[in-house]
């Protein structure tokens, strides 16, 4: 499998800024921008999950054992600073199956303070398997994630091919922290 580009590190971390944007007051007349903090707390509580936007774009990989990714954009469109932390929790839904896409070993995740409309992002990278093979690859329809300090699942449709099997039910796939993306 190949190394992510720093576009994919970049977009992750754009994500975790988007992911930690949530609503609040600011305990007094000062800028709506600070409205993530109550009177006497030092920092923004954990991005409220249906306050982001949702964008996914993907590099689909072209044949079988070629590496795709699918890249997922969150906005900030709480009107509060938020933060966000660490990987999401992503499931590939394929027919029955429920495949857990394991965090990138090597990459280290950023605490990120997300602003109103500023963006923050992950990417999966995934090795597309052999089509009409369920033994070495899975047909995924759909793919569902939680983000760090929330219970809310979110999802968007898998248009991409399917996804090779490691073994068993273990997809040939990995997930990026949350990075910033965008300027």
């Amino acid at each position: 499998m190949r190394t992510l580009p720093i576009a994919v590190t970049a977009l992750a971390a754009t994500l975790t800024l988007t992911l930690t944007a949530c609503g609040g007051d600011d305990g007094g007349g000062g800028d709506k921008k600070t409205g993530g903090k109550k009177s006497g707390s030092s920092a923004p509580a954990a991005c409220a999950a249906d306050k982001l936007g949702q964008e996914v774009a993907a590099s689909e990989a072209p044949a079988a054992g070629d590496t795709g990714t699918v890249s997922v954009t969150l906005t900030n469109g709480s009107g509060a600073d938020c933060i966000l932390e660490g990987f999401p929790s992503v499931t590939l839904k394929a027919g029955s199956s429920s495949l857990s896409v394991p965090s990138e070993e090597s990459a280290k995740p950023e605490k990120l303070t997300v602003q109103q409309d500023e963006t923050v992002g992950f990417t999966i990278t995934y090795v597309r398997g052999p089509a009409g093979d369920p033994a070495k690859a899975a047909a995924v329809k759909t793919t569902q994630y939680v983000l760090p300090g929330t219970d809310t699942e979110l999802s968007f449709p898998w248009e991409y091919s399917e996804v090779a099997l490691r073994s068993g039910t273990e997809p040939n796939a990995s997930v990026t922290p949350l990075q910033r993306t965008g300027d």
